[in-house]
């Protein structure tokens, strides 16, 4: 058994794969009250720390940490907003770019036999100076093996068009990333498709709630987004519409054809972002369908199992959704773990 302390957990994304890969969550950590009540929903027998890393001294894991007999894993997936190419108000002195400075100042205290990390592409580009050089820095002055790569999220069966930066780390001798299970010819068959994960849903209208799932909740549509919808066919966009219905920066401008989108069925959705509900922020309009994705559509479409609920109001649920590691792409990954044990 390897026992896992998920830093930066957000909903649990991370934790949600390893445990289906038979790992133990002893522990999570994060700042979003909201996240912190899915993560103990979904993992009632694990400790749970809530609070700024950057405020908490290492010792903050003593209670659980101090005895342990099993190896142990961190994994730190930090929010990636800091570093990537959807946020057009980058900063230097957005103070989220230093949280994996600070997840390793857990690492050097602790010393786990495993690290996990998981971030947006790019990061590893930030001069040589930058947070993801100096990490690795860290973990050769510690000892660990390691190797990154950027790896598609739809190598390991998710429905996303995603990419992800990822390393893996080990003290106990080299360690390798897992081989991609999806594609052609490879044994967990074809990647999935938007329709795999939600076609079996109930319908519900903009503004809805299903009846037996309070996740299954879409967003209320303005009449003009409710025309808009109804003009775009599957898998289409605004390029659909008459003229009447565009926006005023749409009529000269022909990129970020994304938003005002349908998903279709039978391909990959985009990779979904904090606002993955909303029906003008992105290619998250239902294939058929007049709303935009509801809170268990776009969950789904992470691969969180239908049983896990979400907390917090809707916004809150969405950026955690989008925030989250997938957890099946987790799943795939705790077992170069399970292979470097062994």
């Amino acid at each position: 058994m390897i026992q896992v302390v998920d830093f930066f957990s957000g909903c649990g994304g991370t934790s949600c794969g390893f445990e289906a890969a038979g790992l133990e969550i002893l522990a999570g950590l994060d700042i979003d009250p909201a996240a912190a009540a899915t993560f103990r929903t979904n993992f009632p027998h694990a400790h749970f720390i809530e609070g700024d890393v950057r405020d908490l001294h290492t010792n903050v894991l003593n209670g659980f940490l101090e005895k342990r007999t099993m190896p142990l894993l961190f994994a730190g997936c930090a929010p990636c907003q800091p570093f990537s190419k959807q946020n057009r108000l980058q900063s230097l002195e957005d103070p989220r770019r230093t949280l994996l400075k600070e997840f390793g100042r857990f690492i050097k205290a602790w010393m786990p036999d495993f690290v996990f990390v998981e971030n947006v592409p790019g990061l590893q580009k930030i001069s040589k100076h930058g947070p993801f050089v100096s990490f690795q820095s860290l973990l050769k002055r510690l000892g660990y093996r390691f190797e990154t790569a950027v790896v598609p999220a739809l190598w390991y069966g998710v429905p996303q068009t995603r990419e992800r930066l990822v390393l893996v780390a080990s003290l106990r001798g080299n360690i390798k990333l897992p081989e991609a299970t999806h594609g052609p010819g490879l044994p967990g068959g074809r990647y999935t498709t938007v329709r795999d994960w939600i076609s079996d849903l109930p319908e519900i209208a903009a503004g809805e709630i299903s009846a037996t799932d309070k996740d299954h909740v879409a967003a209320k549509l303005e009449v003009l987004n409710l025309k808009r919808i109804r003009a775009t066919p599957e898998g289409g966009g605004r390029s659909s519409w008459p003229e009447s219905l565009l926006l005023n920066c749409h009529k000269t401008h022909s990129g970020h054809s994304d938003v005002y989108g349908r998903l279709a069925w039978d391909k990959q959705a985009a990779g979904l972002t904090t606002r993955c509900i909303s029906y003008s922020n992105g290619r998250f309009g239902h294939p058929t369908q007049d709303r935009a994705l509801s809170v268990r559509e776009a969950a789904c479409l992470q691969t969180f199992p239908r049983s896990y609920t979400f907390e917090g109001n809707l916004n809150s649920r969405a950026r955690q959704i989008g925030n989250a590691v997938p957890p099946k792409m987790a799943e795939a990954f705790a077992k170069s773990f399970i292979d470097a044990l062994n």
